[in-house]
Formats: structure tokens, sequence, C-alpha cells
């Protein structure tokens, strides 16, 4: 493997402020974003992404200022995601300072935004997230995974390995893939769901939800991920992103940083 394993902090956003809970629900405070952004910077983050998780538009204006805020501070790659419907919604964000953006239930809706975005920005401007969790109730699907919207309230019946399958035909650059059953538990990654996705498609995959602790992280690049996110563990101090690579340096995955820990701190 040459390419670095990335480590991404995920700031879930609401009404201007980071929040984080357990399956999307209790969420509780977790600070500033844009404080939270430049500490993460200093610490050797090697992307950023924030996720509107309200999407209201009524909050939209704060989360444009949010992004030039934090853009103004960064020099390395933002990905913003939440609410975004148009590729005008795209174009609005990349102009505030956005690198990447992250794109979701509106692509459920509308398949063809995918294409669109891709065809209108690049690929690499296009990271489809899949909010995934295992199939329930009386829910069928060949993979045994769904996709879900709204926090992993809303169950679409979608088979969550055909829909990364088909995204990356429709021209997505990247795969957010959230595992909905093990956001905020600490309990480790959805290995299973990482090695069926990656089976599949060949654009880079970034795992989430689960993460808690250092030793979590090298079985989800082993399962395929070609980047590691996480939230909680990074906002309340249990972690920190040189933990991280060191973890993954460890067992013999390339990250950056490492070899001038104390230059990375400092920049």
């Amino acid at each position: 493997m040459s390419l670095a394993i990335r480590v991404i902090p995920c700031l879930d956003v609401n009404a201007g402020r980071v929040v984080k809970g357990v399956n999307f629900k209790n969420l509780r405070d977790a600070g500033d974003p844009v404080e939270l952004a430049a500490e993460y910077y200093r610490q050797g983050a090697d992307e950023l992404t924030f996720l509107d998780v309200t999407a209201s538009s009524a909050h939209r204006q704060t989360t444009y200022d949010m992004v030039r805020r934090t853009a103004d501070q960064l020099f390395i790659p933002l990905t913003v995601g939440g609410g975004v419907r148009s590729t005008d919604d795209v174009d609005t964000l990349l102009r505030c300072g956005a690198d990447k953006v992250g794109v979701n239930t509106a692509a459920i809706n509308n398949p063809d935004l995918i294409s669109e975005v891709a065809q209108r920005f690049g690929s690499q401007v296009l990271v489809l997230s899949i909010d995934a969790r295992r199939v329930q109730g009386d829910v069928h699907t060949e993979s045994g995974f769904e996709v879900t919207t709204m926090g992993g309230t809303h169950s679409t019946g979608i088979d969550a390995i055909a829909w990364a399958k088909k995204a990356e035909k429709l021209g997505a650059g990247e795969i957010l893939l959230n595992s909905m059953d093990a956001d905020g538990t600490k309990d480790g990654f959805d290995l299973e769901m990482i090695r069926e996705v990656r089976r599949e498609v060949s654009i880079p995959i970034i795992a989430s939800g689960g993460a808690g602790k250092v030793e979590d992280f090298p079985p989800a690049v082993e399962a395929g991920a070609d980047a590691v996110l996480a939230a909680s563990v990074f906002h309340f101090g249990t972690l920190t992103i040189m933990d991280v690579k060191r973890e993954l340096a460890a067992h013999g995955y390339p990250v950056r940083g490492l070899e001038s820990e104390g230059a990375t701190t400092e920049r």
C-alpha cells in the first residue's frame, strides 16, 4: 500500500455547534466547530469533515459562514455535507472554501445528481455519504445491509452494497461509509460492511462509526478502508490524531506526520 492512510475528525454540527450522541440520538454539545477544526489541524489531521446533522434551511447561512471561517484557518482538505440538494449548493460550498462536498439523501432521491456534480466539478469533489445498517424487521436486501436516511431513523430498503457500486459508476469520487449500528457506540468499526463495500468498489472508502480505542483503527484499514473517521473519541479527549497515526504505523500502514511529530503538531 503506497498511499498514506488518512485520519479524519468529523464534526457533526447542529445550529453552529458541534454535537455528538449515540446512534444519532441524545446529542450533547462538544464545542465550537471553528475552534475544534483549528485544533485538529494543529494535531496533524489529514482532512476535516463537517456534517450539518439537521440541515435546516434556518441554519444554512450559519453553515456557510462556519465553512468560510474554518477554510481561512486550514490548509488541509475540508469536506462539508448535510442538506446538499443541487449542483448550485455544491458550487456555493466550494466558493465558501470547501474542497469536497458530501451528498446523501439528495442522491438517493435523485441518483443523477451524482453524475451532475461529477461532470460539473469533477469526481474528486463528490463524497457519497452512506448511512447503512443491518436490515431490520420486514426489510430484506441481498447483502443484508440497507441504506437509511434521517440519521438512521428512516428505512429506504435500498441495498447499501449495491448503492455504493452504483454510485461509483455514476461518478462518486469517494464513499463515506457510516455504520448506523456502530455510530457512537465505541465498540469498533463494522468490518464486515467495509469488506463487502471494498469488494464491489475501487474508489476510496472512509470508514466511519464505532471507533472507541486506537486498536479499532488498523482492522478497518485491513478490511479495506483508505481513511478512518471518528468524532467523539477526538472531541472528548479520549484519543488524539497522533495516537491513531502511531497505532496505524505500528501495524505497517503508511501515515503522514510521524517523521517529525513536533513539527506536525505546531503547524
